[in-house]
């Protein structure tokens, strides 16, 4: 089958993006080819393009993070009865394309009736938003959280899944954000403002119950001060947008989070890693699939809702990656074949 796939060679700008066209073998034993029908763009993607995601593969190469679409046939080993039906998956690359072939385990079933775009949205913002949330911070019902981004994917989805267990989420965001998060029930603070801990601490005089941080640096120290006591801060930035050399920020970041981790104030703190534990790929997969299972299901039934910033065609891969960057609309840009 004859795939179209966006390329990205280098560190280039978003209209330095590439599009090809390449045949692809069949479904091998234990594979599944699934034809696209939405992919979409990340902070996974961004940091790619600027070569600043830990561990990204070497230039050049097919980005997409993650995929929503119609299986087109199966291997050997793979039950048959897959063909035909929509199930998401995690791609970490080689997303961004009109058919691609994956490992049949790392496939979830997608409810029926859902559009294809909305779900996609809730693929790895569900699935990393999810196990932050309730793996990692383990935060009960009741009480307050704190999400730096809020408007972004993750942090729409995060807000969202906290308010369905009464959880209160104070999200920072700019501004033009405020009126769509409140109609999630977040209480919006300027992420801009100079005086944005003392706003923090005026609605948590106690402290927040956890801190969700993608921005690093002065954000991250200032979400460790604003924890209360035995609170819990979760770090899930990728070094983006900062400058200077990726690595040795990253291992800064690291190293601040340990040395938090060990002070006696009954405070934690850790990196949320998406791919932790794929070394054992059989747990990996069973937890993922329950997790992702369990957002779309939410999603089918009406509990929460996509938040979908644009639909925009893969030959249009430029435009979308922009408009992602841009930050202009709450959610995630969706891109489709078509």
């Amino acid at each position: 089958m004859e795939a179209t796939e966006v390329v990205l060679p280098g560190v280039v700008e978003p209209s330095g993006l590439q599009l090809r066209t390449r045949e692809l073998p069949p479904a091998g034993p234990g594979q599944a080819l699934v034809t696209v029908e939405a992919s979409g763009v990340s902070f996974a993607e961004q940091a790619m393009r600027r070569g600043r995601y830990p561990g990204q593969p070497k230039f050049p190469f097919v980005p997409g993070y993650d995929v929503v679409g119609i299986v087109h046939s199966v291997g050997a080993d793979v039950d048959a009865s897959l063909v035909g039906q929509r199930v998401a998956a995690m791609t970490k690359t080689g997303g961004w394309a009109t058919h691609l072939v994956l490992p049949a385990g790392d496939l979830v079933a997608v409810p029926d009736g859902l559009d294809p775009g909305d779900a996609e949205t809730l693929v790895v913002n569900g699935v990393t938003a999810w196990q932050m949330l309730h793996r990692t911070a383990r935060v009960r019902p009741g009480q307050t959280i704190l999400v730096h981004g809020a408007n972004g994917g993750v942090g729409v989805t995060l807000a969202q899944l906290a308010r369905l267990d009464g959880i209160r989420v104070i999200g920072t965001a700019n501004r033009r954000h405020h009126d769509a998060l409140r109609a999630f029930g977040v209480i919006p603070l300027d992420h801009q403002d100079p005086r944005l801990a003392e706003r923090i601490r005026e609605l948590a005089p106690g402290g927040v119950d956890a801190a969700f941080d993608n921005l690093g640096g002065v954000h991250l120290t200032r979400a460790w001060r604003l924890l209360a006591p035995g609170g819990a801060l979760v770090c899930y930035s990728i070094a983006a947008h900062e400058s200077g050399p990726m690595v040795p920020a990253f291992l800064v970041t690291l190293a601040r989070l340990g040395l938090w981790n060990v002070l006696p104030n009954g405070k934690r703190a850790s990196f949320y890693d998406l791919w932790s534990g794929r070394r054992d790929r059989a747990a990996f997969q069973s937890r993922t699939r329950k997790d992702l299972t369990t957002v779309l299901t939410l999603l089918a039934e009406g509990r929460i809702t996509a938040q979908v910033a644009a639909r925009v065609p893969l030959a249009r891969i430029g435009e979308a990656m922009t408009l992602a960057e841009a930050r202009a609309v709450p959610g995630k840009v969706v891109v489709v074949p078509a």
